[in-house]
């Protein structure tokens, strides 16, 4: 039989095919961008995998509610998981959220810096381009998977307000979140609880201790790190509960508001919980309590 983890990333190769197989009139409805206009910083090559881009999803017409959410599929940053990042865009379409699916470079080929600056820039881009998307600059948020987990709380624990006298307008606006969305997250790079493939990926083979402790993320909260949902299963098997436990402990001694969900039981990469009773409860939970925060509400 096949299992519930294999049988989610089935479902979510079977979408991007049927996705890709709409050829045209899909990439009308969700458009490709590039982030960068010529080569990226740092970039390699030119091919796909080195040209980091946003897809866009849009609401349906008459429900948007103006706020925005990056979508960062996780991967073991070696890889991109399809049912983490469409599915999660259309989940959050259905909520009002306009939602921006991240292709990010990933590892062995680059390392860290490169893929949070992948992650500041589509944040930067979808702020400066705000207006034109019909969202709100100040509710403009970031959710990931696992490693797009760890991606997306390094967004919320490394940032800056922008480069107001750069040539590039979009370096010129904030990188930091409104709110951070982290899905059994990977969280720290030190033993014994990183996941070590991820953490190889994204630093190398032979990572100095101080680059271990600054993209550990528990130890870089601050009272400026916005409002966190964190959601993990107690049993997951590839990454330990306590990433999440010690993210969420950070935050509450550094007073962000911050949501933790412990679900018993459940694999690692379940995303929207397929038909789990329990673990699929979690969305409409991350939206109530994205809801308290005004993020649902619309022209706010």
């Amino acid at each position: 039989m096949m299992s519930a983890i294999a049988s989610l990333f089935l479902t979510g190769v079977l979408a991007t095919s049927a996705l890709a197989a709409g050829g045209d009139a899909t990439a009308q409805a969700h458009p490709e961008l590039r982030l960068w206009a010529g080569d990226a910083p740092g970039a390699k090559g030119s091919a796909p995998q080195d040209i980091p881009t946003i897809t866009v999803f849009q609401p349906a017409e008459g429900t948007a509610n103006g706020s925005a959410i990056v979508v960062c599929p996780g991967g073991g940053y070696g890889g991109l998981a399809g049912h983490e990042g469409a599915p999660i865009a259309e989940w959050l379409n259905s909520i009002g959220v306009t939602a921006f699916v991240l292709k990010y470079r990933l590892g062995p080929t680059y390392h860290h810096p490169v893929e949070i600056g992948d992650a500041q820039r589509a944040i930067r881009t979808v702020r400066s381009r705000a207006a034109e998307w019909k969202v709100d600059p100040d509710r403009i948020g970031i959710i990931g998977f696992s490693a797009g987990g760890h991606l997306a709380s390094t967004a919320a624990t490394h940032f800056d307000k922008g480069d107001g006298a750069a040539t590039d307008a979009i370096d010129r606006v904030s990188c930091r979140p409104d709110v951070a969305i982290l899905c059994y997250p990977v969280i720290t790079m030190t033993d014994p609880f990183t996941h070590g493939g991820s953490r190889s990926n994204l630093l190398g083979p032979n990572p100095s201790p101080a680059l271990i402790d600054l993209l550990s993320n528990e130890k870089q909260v601050t009272p400026q790190t916005p409002p966190c949902f964190i959601l993990q299963t107690a049993d997951d098997a590839v990454v330990p509960c306590e990433n999440a436990l010690l993210f969420a402990m950070a935050c509450h001694k550094n007073g962000v508001n911050v949501e933790l969900h412990m679900y018993a039981h459940g694999p690692h990469g379940i995303g929207l919980g397929g038909n789990d009773p329990i673990f699929k409860t979690w969305p409409p939970h991350c939206a109530a309590w994205l809801g308290t925060l005004g993020f649902l509400t619309k022209g706010n």
